[in-house]
């Protein structure tokens, strides 16, 4: 389980990104798939990883959010 941020892009797309996966980011023409395109992201990150015999960071996130 991974926690990830949503929101809209610049050019109408949903930009979602798992911060404890420094560069795993995607993107979708909806919440749903971008939602969608990140799970496969992470799963494909996670394994390249693994596959380089690297280890795999923990989701140590902790979000707040503030209304400034």
């Amino acid at each position: 389980m991974r926690q990830v941020l949503i929101y809209p892009g610049e050019d109408g797309y949903w930009v979602v990104e798992c911060p404890s996966l420094p560069g795993c980011i995607s993107q979708g023409l909806t919440k749903k798939e971008a939602i969608n395109n990140i799970k496969k992201a992470i799963e494909e990150y996670i394994a390249s990883l693994e596959d380089d015999g690297m280890p795999v960071p923990e989701d140590r996130l902790e979000a707040e959010v503030l209304v400034v």
